[in-house]
């Protein structure tokens, strides 16, 4: 239960971003595993051995974002960040919260239709989460690395949830 009030507490720290502490001091990787599972789960296309299912495979997803997040914190680690390893990709993972709500009304969106105007909301709801997210994981983490080299690291935090962004804008299912 307690670690459960942890998380929900995480949750609400990315979905109002304040520059604070609380996020990094007490790290855990269970909400960005749910986070990341789920968004894998959504993003699943709609049968396992099908090639033309429009989206990307479970394993594609888990692997992208994890991958990235290593990525990204070893990046911010060799530029000299005073965060640790797990502590970045505790705010990496957490920051996922705004595109997994962004996949989640964007396959209400598709249930209703795809045509241009679904296409439009979609693209309107990606581009605020995916805002939402690189605001969110840069107020955490630019206030750990040297002044002179933020832009350094905001910029690949910036890549990394503008591909996910991307799979979720593109997934169509069948």
């Amino acid at each position: 239960m307690r670690d459960l009030k942890a998380v929900g507490k995480k949750f609400v720290h990315v979905m109002y971003p304040k520059k604070s502490s609380a996020l990094l001091r007490d790290w855990d990787l269970w909400g960005p595993l749910v986070l990341c599972v789920s968004l894998a789960l959504m993003l699943q296309g709609g049968s396992a051995d099908s090639k033309d299912d429009g989206g990307p495979q479970f394993a594609e997803v888990f692997v992208i974002i994890w991958f990235g997040a290593v990525v990204i914190t070893l990046n911010s680690k060799l530029l000299g960040g005073t965060i640790s390893f797990f502590q970045s990709l505790c705010v990496l993972g957490y920051c996922v919260l705004p595109l997994t709500v962004a996949m989640l009304v964007c396959r209400l969106v598709l249930l209703a239709g795809s045509g241009t105007v679904s296409f439009i909301i979609r693209l309107i709801v990606v581009v605020a989460m995916f805002g939402w997210s690189t605001l969110a994981s840069t107020a955490f983490l630019a206030d750990s690395q040297p002044p002179n080299r933020k832009a350094l690291v905001v910029y690949p935090i910036f890549l990394f949830y503008f591909v996910i962004s991307w799979m979720i804008l593109t997934f169509t299912p069948q």
